[in-house]
Formats: structure tokens, sequence, C-alpha cells
């Protein structure tokens, strides 16, 4: 099968891949960012193999990236669940502040930015990405080059670390 077959079977597909990718993750950005991580996978795929029935190849392709930014994005969620306690969750933004809370909150950022700073460069990639640009664990570990395994141990010690400035910031 040739790039230029698939070119055209992708065209021709693309508002109805894109419509099932945004019905799967309801967002259009995300399905955007799927939808062309779908070209680049299968694209790779046909530089490798032939595949003989493209059509129903794409399709499973854009769903199973799907299923796996569904799947990272509930991990991460339960990750951040499970390393921060509920109370410190639940204090971070108030609907309504005081001048007290705006110091306390001055202070917070401040104290977090010092310790985030003594990271190391790969722990600060790590946190931006994850934190910052909303990238999925195995989206950071590809872009990195290390393990998923790696990119969740050290997102874990980055948000023990951000507990314990919380914590020690909040004891009177």
């Amino acid at each position: 099968m040739s790039q230029s077959r698939f070119n055209h079977v992708f065209l021709t597909q693309r508002v109805i891949l894109l419509r099932t990718l945004q019905r799967m993750v309801n967002n259009h950005s995300t399905a955007e960012d799927l939808l062309q991580e779908t070209y680049l996978r299968v694209t790779r795929a046909l530089s490798e193999r032939p595949i003989d029935h493209l059509e129903p190849f794409v399709y499973q392709t854009a769903r199973n990236l799907a299923l796996d930014h569904l799947r990272a994005r509930r991990i991460q969620a339960r990750t951040l669940q499970e390393d921060v306690p509920l109370d410190v969750l639940q204090s971070v933004a108030a609907p309504i502040s005081t001048p007290e809370d705006a110091t306390q909150a001055e202070q917070m950022l401040e104290a977090l930015s010092v310790s985030l700073g003594q990271l190391s460069a790969r722990q600060q990639q790590i946190f931006i990405l994850s934190r910052l640009h909303g990238c999925s664990y195995q989206e950071i570990a590809d872009q990195l080059h290390v393990s998923l395994s790696t990119v969740q141990k050290e997102l874990k010690l980055i948000m023990a670390i951000c507990v314990g400035v919380a914590e020690r910031l909040d004891r009177p």
C-alpha cells in the first residue's frame, strides 16, 4: 500500500475520524492531536510493512491512541489524588480569598519555586510537561526517552516535595 493511497484514504476519512475521536476524548484539541498522531503512526507502519486493509487499520490506530490517552488521563488523575492529601488539594484554591490568603498563596508559590528549582533538569522537564503542558505520562516518557515507570516515580517524588512545602507553610 503506497503513501499516496494512504493520504487519499486519510483525507477522505479525516472528518469522520476527527468526529469519532472527539466523541471518545470529549475535547476537540486533543482529538486533533490524536488524529495527527494517527497519521504519523500509520505512515511509520506503512514504511515498515505492507498493510492490506488500510481503512480499518487507520480507524483501529486512532481508536487505540484515544484509548491510550484516556487510560493515561485516568492514571494521571488517580496518581494526583493519591499523591496529594485531600485537605491540601482543597486548600490550594479558595473561591473567596482574603488578603491573608493572598499572602499565604504568595509565600507558597515562592517556596514551591525554590523547591522546584532544586530539581534535576529532567525532573523539571517532567513536571513542566505534565503539570503545565498537560502531557500524558507516556508522551513524557517518549519525549524524554525514559520509561513510563520513571516518569511516574519522578512525578510522585515531585508531588511529595510540593506537599511537603505546603505542609511546612500550613504549620503555625
